[in-house]
């Protein structure tokens, strides 16, 4: 209190709070709060660290004792562990606790804010974040996804959209008939009319998991399959060939190079490009042989590249998952390939 009545003394117009090692407990700081908020008139605040997972409900206990400020960062980005996140902050206030932080219109640009600092902070999007993550409001489990299409309560706790967010349904081994429903409407996909059912997608995709597949995170290979498996997916170009090439000297920088044919109806292509190694001069091969078919192809851009190896017992052998995340002016889609050799996984 010694340091607090200076600083009130002293002229200052507020009085933060400060955890700075993160170490405080939710029963401490409302202690805290009773000593300090009987005995000035400024403004309080509190400034928290996530070292022992607690900024967010030490900020919350905070509030509810009399702070009117909250100092963060978005995403909770910081020293060590991190600052409270700003975002889960505004979410439990003002959808939780009542209390007025920003416009309701305001608060449906959450989600995007968060995306937007993690691509200029360059560090990748966390799913699981609360409120605007890719998973905050996924589901995965047959009996999930048929409860929420009744009441979406059961299993989210808000709407989604009123921070920006949507609902997600997965579809894996875990599937059932209601998520490929909820998918298929969702693509814009037919089914039933051709013979084929929900149980066949859902075996399909089984068959491909146990193969290394996983489609939780490619929904762009899953609506392939789906069209492919109930026969609405028309081929627009077919790969005949193609070969890759890597030189490296003593001296100088590794080169790749790559060859690739293709063919679109009656018409083949067949193109060389180098690159920055060998998934690179693939990518710049196949995109010269389908930029005079597909001129949109241009658009497309590369967000994200990671190979996992599915299981290691056969050392540098061993089977691979690549997934690639793209993008163009509209949207953005995911897909995997998988194979022991990870220039044809990817």
């Amino acid at each position: 209190m010694k340091t607090i009545n200076a600083a009130v003394n002293g002229g200052a117009d507020m009085v933060i709070l400060c955890d700075t090692n993160g170490g405080i407990l939710p029963h401490e700081v409302q202690n805290i709060m009773m000593e300090v908020m009987p005995s000035i008139s400024l403004p309080v605040g509190i400034h928290v660290h996530n070292d022992g997972g607690l900024a967010l409900a030490n900020s919350l206990v905070a509030v509810r004792n009399g702070a009117t400020i909250v100092q963060g960062t978005i995403n909770g980005y910081g020293e060590r562990c991190g600052n409270v996140d700003l975002i889960s902050v505004i979410g439990n206030l003002q959808l939780k606790m009542g209390y007025q932080c920003l416009p309701e219109e305001n608060l449906r640009h959450l989600t995007e804010l968060s995306r937007f600092v993690s691509d200029v902070a360059n560090v990748p999007p966390h799913n699981q974040r609360p409120f605007t993550g890719e998973s905050a409001f996924a589901h995965k489990a047959g009996v999930h996804v048929s409860a929420i299409q009744k009441n979406p309560s059961a299993y989210e706790h808000m709407d989604p959209e009123r921070v920006g967010n949507r609902r997600r349904v997965l579809v894996s081994d875990l599937s059932g008939k209601s998520n490929i429903e909820f998918k298929t409407r969702e693509m814009d996909i037919r089914l039933g009319g051709n013979g084929y059912d929900s149980k066949r997608i859902v075996n399909e995709i089984k068959l491909l998991e146990d193969k290394g597949y996983q489609f939780e995170a490619a929904e762009g290979s899953l609506e392939l399959l789906i069209k492919k498996v109930t026969g609405q997916f028309k081929e627009p170009f077919f790969l005949e060939s193609f070969r890759v090439t890597t030189e490296k000297d003593q001296t100088g920088p590794s080169s790749s190079q790559a060859t690739i044919k293709i063919s679109v109806g009656d018409e083949e292509e067949i193109t060389a490009a180098e690159g920055d190694g060998p998934v690179n001069a693939l990518d710049n091969a196949l995109r010269k042989a389908l930029n005079s078919f597909f001129p949109q192809i241009s658009e497309m851009k590369l967000v994200d590249f990671k190979v996992r190896v599915i299981e290691g017992t056969d050392g540098t052998g061993a089977k691979v998952r690549v997934n690639i995340e793209s993008m163009d002016a509209q949207e953005v889609w995911s897909t995997v390939g998988v194979s022991e050799n990870i220039i044809e996984a990817s």
